[in-house]
């Protein structure tokens, strides 16, 4: 099940450094935060506002399905932001990179954005990812996130919610992927744990 913090309990406001799922060899930001490169034949091409951006320091394995693990958790984390700057909880792109708990959770918690009228700006920084191929064909995938820049936005009136550094911005997630029938690495299960001393 997706686990996010403050996110689907008791109804709280959804916040920016509650997100959802995540690479990119050698730590620098992704190229063109509007837009991602040309997607390959059949992915869905991912387009986020410009004041969002990402820093993945996921260096490169060098093994084929660790760094196809890696590339494909980038894309569904930003599809899942795609989905909340367009507003939309069933959005294709995100789903086309999990399924099972790991969508549901992932529409309920853009749901809680489209609810409020918010969307998420600032950067967002990965790190600390490790992969292992299990003797099944799955993947268990590890990684951090830094959420300290990460902000709320209202698209009601355009103001940023701009919150304080805490240790709670780091978050350590733990997600299970299976390669589906088109090669891509989708996202089945994901938990978080917010205030991880193994991510800080």
């Amino acid at each position: 099940m997706l686990l996010l913090s403050g996110c689907g309990g008791g109804g709280d406001k959804p916040k920016a450094n509650d997100k959802a799922v995540g690479r990119n060899a050698g730590g620098r930001e992704s190229a063109s935060p509007g837009a991602s490169a040309t997607p390959q034949a059949g992915r869905p091409k991912i387009e986020l506002p410009s004041d969002l951006t990402y820093t993945f320091e996921w260096p490169g394995t060098g093994d084929k399905d660790k760094d196809a693990v890696l590339s494909d958790s980038e894309q569904f984390i930003k599809a899942v932001d795609m989905a909340i700057a367009a507003q939309d909880p069933l959005d294709k792109a995100y789903r086309f990179y999990s399924e099972g708990t790991a969508a549901a959770g992932s529409q309920k918690f853009i749901q809680e954005f489209v609810d409020y009228k918010d969307r998420i700006t600032g950067a967002k920084r990965y790190y600390d990812s490790k992969v292992t191929i299990n003797s099944d064909g799955t993947a268990a995938f590890v990684y951090c996130e830094d959420q300290n820049k990460a902000y709320n936005k209202s698209l009601k009136t355009g103001k940023t919610e701009v919150t304080p550094k805490s240790k709670d911005n780091y978050v350590l997630y733990d997600s299970l992927l299976r390669v589906d029938e088109q090669g891509v690495w989708v996202t089945e299960t994901l938990t978080s744990q917010r205030g991880s001393a193994a991510c800080r």
